[in-house]
């Protein structure tokens, strides 16, 4: 009998970023510019400023990185070990 993962378990989720309280100033993310969005070419970076001020936004949390690239969170990344 296969165990089951709990639902909350981080190997069990990928976090998304369409949740603004899954997104940290200092995080590490990818995200989508609005010029790659037919694409899907995704930016790594760490974000500097949180720009979407509602709680949630279907399409990604809007990001400014510390690059200065301005896009929108596609998936947060884990914290180095």
């Amino acid at each position: 009998m296969q165990e089951e993962l709990k639902e909350d378990s981080w190997v069990n989720r990928k976090m998304t970023g369409t949740e603004r309280k899954h997104v940290k100033e200092g995080m590490l993310v990818k995200v989508v510019r609005k010029e790659d969005q037919r694409s899907g070419k995704l930016t790594e970076g760490v974000v500097k400023d949180i720009l979407t001020s509602s709680a949630v936004h279907p399409h990604g949390i809007k990001v400014r990185l510390s690059s200065g690239v301005v896009g929108r969170v596609k998936e947060v990344l884990p914290e180095p070990r």
